[in-house]
């Protein structure tokens, strides 16, 4: 007890009331269990940040949480390590064990949103019964719709720059001067896995998994369909729009 409370003392104050003045604002907020579907290059990852701000969610990432959970060496964690060091799949229920485990977090008492599983049916499946168990449910499935053609010509024109994650689109957001940062004046690169054909094949896989996914939440009355096609700030809007009916 003591070491914890040297270490609030080291914080500063204004780094606490900001804290306090968060929580307070988020009691005010209905509780939510959210989850993002949508192929790459949908726009999943510039809205969740402002769901996640907007309702006080944790954002739950399978593949960081599988991360944490092997470097700060759970039970699951553990499991976790000794197959990927055999080479291979971690289970779907070790998977659903460490969503399980991320949610007993503070930061996720107010709900969480999902963002890249479920990605098949069993895995659907398993999570509902994990959550029934705590006698919750999903509220929300939020289905980035969006054409392949748009798609490709989102992914196929982005450049990045590399040390600062800065992105760019030939069309829709280009650098000052073609092929280069306006911030460092260093040049963009293409990511290796930004092209058609790589596209092609992620999005046949993102379908074929998906879909009965899709189609899984549907039947159950929580899915929303989001028009991705639009810009970020339309989307914005109508995601608030779905959230809050």
């Amino acid at each position: 007890m003591a070491s914890s409370v040297a270490t609030l003392e080291d914080i500063p104050s204004v780094d606490i009331m900001t804290e306090l003045l968060r929580r307070f604002k988020c009691n005010s907020k209905p509780d939510k269990r959210l989850i993002l579907v949508g192929p790459p290059g949908s726009g999943k990852g510039t809205q969740s940040p402002i769901i996640k701000d907007d309702y006080c969610l944790c954002h739950l990432a399978t593949g960081d949480m599988l991360r944490a959970a092997v470097a700060a060496e759970t039970p699951l964690g553990i499991k976790a390590k000794e197959a990927m060091v055999k080479g291979e799949l971690v289970s779907d229920d070790l998977v659903v064990g460490i969503i399980d485990e991320a949610m007993k977090k503070p930061s996720c008492e107010k709900g969480f949103i999902l963002d890249g599983f479920p990605r098949t049916l069993v895995q659907a499946q398993k999570l509902d019964e994990m959550l029934e168990k705590q006698g919750v449910k999903i509220d929300k499935v939020l289905d980035f719709a969006i054409d392949d053609s748009i798609l490709e010509e989102r992914i196929t024109d982005r450049w990045i720059h590399p040390s600062s994650g800065r992105s760019y689109h030939t069309k829709f957001a280009p650098p000052k001067v073609p092929g280069v940062d306006d911030v460092s004046g260093e040049p963009l690169i293409q990511r290796k896995d930004d092209t058609a054909e790589v596209l092609k094949s992620r999005l046949a896989a993102f379908h074929k998994q998906t879909e009965p996914v899709i189609d899984y939440y549907g039947k159950k009355g929580v899915l929303a369909h989001i028009h991705a096609e639009k810009t970020p700030n339309e989307v914005t809007a109508e995601v608030q729009k779905v959230l809050s009916s």
